[in-house]
């Protein structure tokens, strides 16, 4: 049964902030009518803001009378990031240790599962007190309203004892039903309330702010509404086939991925399945170092797909793919005369580039630059390797015996490559090797930003998870977050194959 709001007892006057005593009508001091003390809202949000306790007086979460639940899908993932036995979410430290602001991530920035393990779906607010939500028929996350106020809220009902509200037709006001007791003759049925304004529809392809959720993305990637900056396609990419996965992220420091990645599935002539993965890592002293990455890692792959139906060796194959991906990068160079006059400083686009193909039983590896490919046994009973020797000063030192690699790794000069893919590079040395695995293993392609985090061997193989073989994206999410965690001072790229590759169609656990 529903009750009428009883308004919590005054302890000071509203006006004089004089004490007052129970049970007083009026101030003492000034005369201040109290019963005119307008109840507080129902409403009152109990989800502490951004380390922030709860507004006093407010019920719990969930409580009677708070007027708020829990988000949908957040009582498993709230509970976990509370303090233990405070109820109230922590405050997040202001600085790392190298001060450096710790950062901040949206629940939108990555795709989760709630408790049930299904995907979360974008709720655009619904359920947090203060969101904004859409309106109008069918809108997600609230019923279509009947009769509405303006506002788009149900009308509220006649207060006992308030003036007669007046006829919306005639605007005159309609006589007090309570005030006589003759029977009053039946009345027209009332006019249909008007219903409640719905929002303008965005036109096709209109992107909303991911902060605002309300304003239109413009062209330049800022929102006309609260003016923030949109995430770009780039930033974070994720794709997942039967037996590859691949990630890639812009890391905390850089401000765009120029980093890229292709992954795909070919069938050799016998109709085995063949698996590539191609992850660029873009110069960044060089001129569109994304653009390059992009040209190359689309170049490889393709070369490969083409490659490897016709029965070419994979090991050849990968060769031709990397000269391909070299002729795109070079392409990029080839700019009009007025272009380079404008920007006179400007030099050739240039990207590292490595890859690999499990195919037949063989895993083969190419590479030019210092990205990597690291080894990973299943079981875990075999020691894992490196694939791949970095064309940097740094391994130039350690083959010529000038320095030892922690001594050589050490140095500011570490990671200045001698090979790379560009109209500049001295001379193409494309890297190919082949080998045949005697277990069931995990082959990670990686940039530097994950393998600065990772170094050795041993260290990939902590970082990557014992069910990677069955879970490749998985895989690939948690080393990027990883490296995310290790600090993100660079763009992050890793691609996670199975070997030997699964059927087509197995799809992952």
């Amino acid at each position: 049964m529903a009750q009428m709001h009883q308004p919590a007892a005054l302890s000071t006057c509203p006006s004089c902030e004089e004490p007052l005593d129970t049970g007083d009508l009026f101030c003492g001091a000034c005369g201040y009518d109290l019963s005119a003390v307008p109840a507080p809202p129902e409403d009152r949000p109990t989800l502490a803001i951004n380390g922030l306790p709860p507004l006093p007086g407010s019920a719990p979460q969930g409580a009677p009378g708070s007027g708020s639940g829990p988000a949908p899908g957040a009582s498993d993932t709230a509970a976990a990031g509370r303090a233990p036995g405070s109820g109230q979410w922590p405050v997040a430290p202001e600085v790392d240790s190298s001060d450096t602001p710790v950062p901040t991530h949206r629940s939108s920035d990555l795709p989760g599962t709630d408790s049930s393990g299904a995907e979360l779906g974008d709720s655009g607010g619904a359920g947090v007190p203060g969101a904004s939500s859409a309106t109008g028929p069918g809108a997600p996350g609230r019923p279509a309203a009947t009769a509405a106020e303006p506002d788009g809220y149900p009308l509220a009902a006649p207060t006992p004892g308030a003036a007669p509200a007046a006829d919306p037709r005639t605007g005159t006001p309609t006589p007090d039903q309570s005030a006589s007791p003759a029977p009053q003759a039946p009345s027209a049925p009332p006019a249909p309330q008007a219903p409640a304004p719905v929002a303008p529809t965005p036109s096709a392809g209109t992107k909303l702010c991911v902060a605002c959720r309300s304003g239109h993305v413009a062209p330049d990637g800022y929102c006309e509404n609260c003016g923030h900056a949109q995430p770009r396609e780039r930033d974070h990419m994720e794709q997942e086939l039967d037996a590859v996965a691949a990630v890639s992220d812009r890391g905390l420091r850089h401000h765009r991925n120029e980093d890229a990645f292709a992954i795909s599935a070919a069938a050799l002539p016998d109709g085995s399945p063949a698996v590539i993965a191609v992850v660029c890592d873009g110069v960044s002293s060089a001129t569109r170092p994304d653009e390059a990455s992009m040209a190359a890692s689309r170049a490889a792959d393709a070369t490969l797909r083409a490659a490897l139906p016709r029965g070419a060796h994979p090991q050849q194959a990968m060769h031709e793919a990397i000269l391909a991906a070299a002729e795109a990068v070079n392409a990029l160079a080839d700019e009009p005369t007025g272009a380079r006059e404008h920007s006179p400083h400007q030099n050739a686009p240039a990207c590292t580039l490595v890859g690999a193909v499990v195919a037949g039983g063989l895993l083969v590896i190419g590479w030019v630059g210092d990205s990597r490919v690291y080894w990973v046994p299943v079981d875990r009973s075999g020691p894992a390797a490196r694939l791949t020797e970095d064309d940097s000063w740094a391994a130039q030192m350690v083959a010529a015996g000038l320095m030892n690699e922690a001594e050589a790794y050490a140095d500011e000069r570490a990671h200045a490559i001698t090979g790379w893919l560009g109209a500049d590079a001295y001379e193409l040395e494309p890297h190919t090797a082949s080998f045949k695995p005697d277990r069931p293993g995990v082959v990670v392609v990686c940039t530097d930003g994950l393998w600065n985090y990772a170094e050795a061997a041993e260290e990939m193989a902590r970082a990557v998870p014992l069910d990677a073989a069955r879970r490749p994206l998985h895989s690939a999410q948690v080393l990027v977050g990883h490296a995310l965690d290790g600090g993100g001072h660079d763009n992050v790229t890793v691609a996670v194959l199975p070997f030997p590759a699964p059927p087509q169609g197995a799809g992952s656990a």
